[in-house]
């Protein structure tokens, strides 16, 4: 029976609907988990009820000549106001949008030199209340702000978002921020585009928040239909049915105007998705080959206008499963949000998986938490092959050759790689395209040699959205943990530990989650962030590849 069929059979989409608890489980312990994350089903219809206070909100910060709004927020509280800042038309006269959802020190420093305190707002986003990496970029702005505008005065250019009741909301009150706007309990963060989340940093960048809305309602709508007549449950059923078929690299590529997108999508697939052994595998795609391995599936997001893209799709689906889906204009990403968000509800049905939790995401924050509290040690390197640190852990420690030269390491990791398993290279290095690209090159051109998948990440972004299928999906993928000896330094008021410690942390806690899972990985400590010590392993890679 295909998809659609059991989706029908089911009741799939009327029971998503209705908030069906047993589409997913039957077990009494964890239904009342899945009952806690199904808020999200009529968000478009209820969001008109808050435009008295985005309108508000957007003419005060206007009356105070902002001209710098800084989002701190990771994963669900960031891709979206991401998306939305890129995608959507704004006024000329709206604030730049920063959306830090690092901890890399020199991102950080370099973001607080460029800025001017009194013509700066910052949004502190954690449905938590509870997430590292926002507090404690919260905790160097905030000290920051303080020192320059008195700490009264400096709380007034914060603004929090968050769930009600939770020590975020607390300390709001505490700090003197100026505002809470509270998201849905009932609501998990990569399904929460279309609350304060996505529409508060949208409404202050003086985004058509009530177009895009209607949009998105206009998909809830359609959403409720039987499925053989639901954009949402079409969606599921291919991407159930491709992989089925082997076909479990779903390939996103979207129109330029639209990349952002694309990352938006890698979390909700990825963290709803891989787990418990399963899981579809995104990798985003800014190329156009004209070939793919048989484990590809294509989704093509594009502007009906992108004809280039468009005679690409066509030629796809010769050889592949290609889904199209054209946008008329910016605001139809407010319908998109909405019908992924329910195609990914239902494929988890139809994987046989809970997919609005994430439980493999705590094993390594709770590995960092211990590194940086000294309990743990991070890995060893077991070799310094040109001035770049490498140490392998997991399936790639037990038969390590010992080669002698770098490329030598690269290429041990990547003879790990069997036709349908994919490359994931994860990237501590600053989001500076000029400095990246001859990375993303070295990827692109590793992929067309040897035929597999590969996905370019960023960390520790990622930790908070492929980082849940690295670690509980198929044992399918081989990771490259790209990490650089820096010495820039923020130190976080308060704590023991600076973004440095932290950051660095952060990748080593992967490395030891991942090498504990048994999954295939390895640490490249370079010498330095470096454009030179980038393109050096850049080159590397290339060598390895061959």
């Amino acid at each position: 029976m295909d998809a659609t069929h059991r989706l029908i059979e089911a009741e799939a989409v009327s029971r998503l609907k209705a908030h069906d608890v047993t589409l997913y489980t039957t077990a009494y312990d964890e239904r009342q988990s899945v009952m806690q994350r199904l808020g999200w089903t009529d968000l478009a219809e209820k969001a008109p009820e808050r435009f008295a206070l985005l309108d508000n909100l957007r003419n005060q910060l206007v009356s105070e000549d902002v001209t710098d709004l800084v989002l701190l927020g990771i994963g669900g509280s960031s891709l979206a106001p991401l998306v939305l800042a890129s995608v959507l038309p704004l006024p000329e006269d709206a604030p730049r949008l920063h959306v830090l959802d690092t901890t890399c020190p020199s991102t950080v420093d370099a973001l607080m030199d460029s800025l001017r305190p009194e013509t700066t707002w910052f949004v502190l986003a954690s449905k938590s209340g509870t997430t590292i990496e926002p507090l404690s970029l919260y905790a160097i702005f905030r000290a920051w702000a303080d020192h320059a505008l008195g700490r009264k005065n400096a709380g007034r250019r914060f603004l929090v978002i968050t769930d009600p009741g939770t020590p975020l909301d607390k300390q709001r009150q505490h700090d003197l921020m100026r505002l809470a706007l509270s998201g849905v309990p009932t609501v998990g963060g990569r399904f929460s585009a279309l609350t304060m989340f996505g529409l508060a940093p949208a409404a202050l960048l003086g985004a058509n928040v009530p177009a895009l809305v209607e949009r998105a309602r206009g998909m809830e709508i359609a959403c409720g239909l039987p499925a053989l007549e639901n954009p949402a449950a079409e969606l599921a059923a291919w991407m159930h049915d491709s992989y089925e078929r082997s076909a479990d690299k779903l390939t996103v590529a979207c129109s330029a105007p639209l990349a952002s997108f694309g990352l938006w999508v890698e979390q909700l697939v990825a963290e709803s998705t891989g787990k418990g052994g399963v899981g579809v595998v995104p990798v985003l795609e800014d190329a156009r080959p004209e070939s793919y391995g048989p484990d590809r599936a294509v989704v093509v997001v594009r502007l009906r206008d992108d004809t280039e893209l468009a005679e690409w799709a066509a030629r796809m689906k010769r050889s592949h499963p290609c889904f199209e889906i054209v946008l008329d204009d910016p605001y139809d990403i407010g319908a998109e949000f909405v019908r992924w968000e329910n195609a990914v509800a239902l494929l988890g049905f139809l994987l046989g998986i809970n997919p609005f939790d994430e439980p493999d995401v705590a094993a390594a924050k709770s590995a960092t938490e211990q590194i940086l509290k000294g309990l743990r040690q991070a890995p060893p390197a077991v070799a310094d092959l040109e001035g770049v640190w490498v140490t392998p852990a997991g399936a790639l420690l037990a038969d390590w050759p010992a080669p002698d030269t770098l490329a030598g390491a690269l290429r041990y990791a990547l003879d790990s790689l069997y036709e349908p398993d994919y490359l994931a290279v994860l990237t501590f290095l600053p989001e500076d395209e000029a400095l990246l690209a001859p990375l993303r090159d070295a990827v692109r051109t590793l992929s067309l040699a040897r035929g597999n998948a590969a996905c370019f990440e960023i960390g520790p972004r990622y930790l908070h959205s492929t980082g849940q299928l690295h670690k509980g999906g198929p044992d399918t993928g081989v990771f490259l943990i790209v990490t650089a000896r820096d010495h820039t330094d923020v130190p976080v008021p308060g704590e023991r530990h600076t973004l440095q410690m932290l950051y660095r942390a952060q990748a080593e806690g992967d490395l030891a989650t991942l090498g504990e899972r048994g999954r295939r990985v390895m640490r490249l400590d370079l010498p330095a962030g470096s454009p030179e010590a980038v393109a050096a392993f850049a080159d590397a890679l290339r060598t390895a590849s061959a």
